[in-house]
């Protein structure tokens, strides 16, 4: 043997003890004299305490999944115990979170490219106490080191796993004061044995979601309101591959919302996207508001079910799309889709919407009439307390929640094929488009199938500055007056029909601040029609019963045409025509009615026809509040009383002004259109007396 050989010979052995020297001594070695080192300098570069307070060991196993010659290169697996990482200075828990064992396995050659690769972390027991103060202090935030240039290291985690534990959040900012508590559900639960099979195959689309292992709790306050609710949750949380959905489950009471969800969520290191079944209900959609930020009007009890789907990495920002749901609102069915979309300058919810039957009562809400539960429970209420004094108020004084207005945009439709009024009103179907921008809010169009005829409105509310201001165009066409009283015998004989035209504007926070202020003009004709008391009752119309009952006792009596051109100017309402032509008599309405307070002060003057001879020869009063007129007859005729049609002659543009709306659809002859030309001709003096 050469020299030579046996120096090669020499240095291969040596390398070879060194190598076998140094994996017995690595094996062998007391990982836990390194414990001191590794504590500080992990609280370096964290800037808090960090402590492995029990054994910390290494072990060495290959990993036969790797395949070639790589299955041969041991991994290094720690195993750490009892891990403590220290609170922010401010906090009021002792530690930030903690940790009865944490394991991990090392992948040793991507150390050469200075890469951290991690194929999967277990954590037991984990626990952690999350804390942020209303200025925007999170414990949870840490202070890494400044070294003015990034790390050449990479971290790469694969899959997180993690056992019974317990996490805690006082959050000044969310008002949320929450614990959660994490145990193993003890035997695997399959995804689609919770979610069921049809939404399972839905989501087969993508790699089939892994089986529930944990079940999980959360008792305490968001929002300031109590929360409670419990879910189920997978036993592996993918980091890397985003095709992997983890499974969630969920049924969560907050205040007087409740919420149930079963679904997976992808890509969660990045919260990419949600796709869940989600079941939501409440005592009103406007408690949603704090909730999310979206903003929904008042409603009765409300209850959904459907599909939603998030991005939530969308470039524009996070969208939210509930799919094919259906719901009720009160005792309304509600389906269709909807969409959140979270961006600038504000969030935008979009949305077409549909209901077969669509109760008046549900509605009430939005103008500040209760209904619903709430209805009841005030009437009950109400049937308890002592008795109000007359007159109270009966214009809606709920106000608009402007403010929320500005907080987000809307376009949604909604069509009601058929609408239930608990008064039996012939209300057909409805169509309404609502645009919220820059918290203006406006319906256009507003329709409403009626009697037969429409009514088709356009409706302007202006929240963006205080007060809001608002302005209402209304048109009514060819309401059949025998389907608008389809309980009055009298009036299913008659081919009459009611149109009319409203325009008025004005500020105010309520309906009845709005009424309170109005400007405009109301026009409405009414032809070959039936008065009577009886009518009167069933119209519920206690004034209106009092009047007939005293003009024509309980007689039915044919209205030839009912015109009416009524102005308002801040708030009072004030006729420039207000007239019933009858079979018997001209019927005369003059007078105010102030919404601001309420106030009636109205006088009905008859004038007979021919020889007719009534039995009231004195006009008649309305006065007092809208809650509880006050009528009656007055003891002297009106030294204003007229003479008939002359005295309504002087009446020749407000009278021209009706023309339009007689029969505006139709050529067929209108009882209106005589009545109307009659009165646009020039008065006559009468003649003088003679001496």
């Amino acid at each position: 043997m050469t020299r030579s050989r046996k120096i090669a010979i020499g240095i291969v052995g040596g390398a070879a003890l060194l190598v076998a020297v140094l994996v017995v001594a690595i094996a062998t070695f007391d990982w836990n004299r390194a414990r001191p080192m590794i504590n500080e300098r992990v609280s370096a570069a964290i800037g808090r305490p960090f402590a492995i307070n029990g054994d910390l060991s290494v072990e060495w196993l290959r990993q036969p999944d790797e395949g070639g010659w790589r299955a041969w290169v041991p991994w290094p697996r720690v195993i750490a115990n009892d891990i403590s990482v220290g609170n922010a200075p401010w906090a009021k828990a002792p530690q930030f979170a903690t940790l009865k064992r944490g394991e991990f396995s090392l992948a040793p050659l991507p150390l050469l490219r200075q890469r951290v690769v991690i194929r999967r972390i277990q954590l037991t027991e984990p626990a952690a106490d999350l804390e942020r103060l209303a200025d925007g202090r999170a414990n949870w935030e840490f202070t890494l080191p400044e070294t003015g240039e990034p790390s050449p290291w990479v971290l790469d985690i694969n899959e997180i796993g993690f056992d019974k534990g317990r996490v805690g959040l006082v959050d000044e900012v969310l008002k949320a004061d929450l614990t959660v508590q994490v145990d193993p559900l003890g035997k695997p639960v399959p995804f689609a044995d919770v979610a069921g099979a049809a939404f399972a195959e839905e989501d087969g689309a993508r790699a089939a979601p892994r089986d529930y292992v944990f079940g999980w709790k959360v008792e305490g306050k968001y929002k300031g309101l109590a929360t409670k609710g419990e879910g189920k949750v997978g036993g592996m949380l993918a980091l890397q591959d985003d095709k992997q959905p983890f499974p969630v489950q969920a049924d969560v009471a907050i205040g007087g919302t409740r919420a149930a969800v079963t679904g997976t969520l992808t890509d969660p290191v990045n919260l990419g996207a949600l796709d869940l079944r989600l079941k939501l209900s409440g005592a009103s959609m406007a408690q949603l508001y704090p909730l999310t930020g979206v903003t929904l009007p008042d409603t009765p009890p409300y209850s959904t079910d459907g599909h939603l789907v998030a991005r939530l990495r969308n470039p524009g920002g996070a969208v939210f799309d509930y799919k094919d749901f259906n719901g009720k609102v009160g005792n309304s069915d509600l389906h269709g889709d909807i969409s959140f979309a979270l961006g600038a300058p504000r969030p935008r919810l979009t949305g077409k919407l549909s209901s077969k039957q669509l109760r008046m009562a549900d509605l009430g809400p939005l103008i500040g009439v209760p209904s619903g539960k709430a209805a009841g429970a005030a009437a009950d209420k109400a049937k308890d307390a002592p008795a109000k004094p007359k007159g109270g108020k009966v214009l809606p004084t709920q106000a608009f929640r402007t403010d929320r207005w500005r907080d987000m945009d809307a376009d949604v439709a909604l069509e009601a094929g058929r609408i239930v009024h608990d008064s039996k009103l012939p209300l057909s179907d409805l169509s309404v488009h609502l645009v919220l921008q820059d918290g203006k809010l406006t319906l256009d169009p507003l329709r409403f199938g009626m009697a037969g005829g429409n009514i088709n409105s356009i409706i302007r509310l202006d929240g963006a500055g205080a007060p809001l201001t608002g302005r209402v165009e209304l048109h009514a066409r060819r309401l059949r007056l025998k389907q608008l009283f389809p309980a009055t015998p009298a009036m299913q004989k008659t081919l009459g029909e009611l149109n009319g035209d409203l325009a008025i504007s004005g500020a105010g926070n309520s309906v009845a601040a709005l009424l309170g202020t109005a400007t405009g003009d109301v026009k409405m004709l009414v032809n070959d029609g039936v008065i009577s008391r009886s009518l009167m009752e069933i119209a519920g119309l206690n004034v209106g019963n009092y009047v007939v009952s005293k003009l024509f006792g309980d007689d039915e009596v044919k209205i030839n045409c009912g015109a009416a051109d009524l102005g308002m100017k801040n708030g009072v309402m004030t006729p420039r025509i207000f007239v019933f032509d009858t079979e018997n008599a001209l019927i005369s309405i003059t007078g105010t009615a102030d919404f601001k307070n309420e106030k009636l002060d109205m006088d009905i003057t008859p004038d007979s026809k021919g020889f007719r001879i009534f039995s009231l020869r004195s006009p008649l009063y309305v006065r007092g509040s809208f809650g509880s007129p006050d009528v009656g007859v007055h003891a002297l005729p009106l030294a204003a009383r007229g003479a008939g049609m002359v005295a309504l002659g002087v009446l020749l543009t407000p009278a021209a002004g009706l023309l339009a709306l007689v029969a505006p659809s139709t050529t067929d002859e209108n009882a209106c259109g005589p009545m109307l030309e009659q009165m646009r001709k020039p008065p006559k003096a009468p003649a003088p007396a003679r001496k």
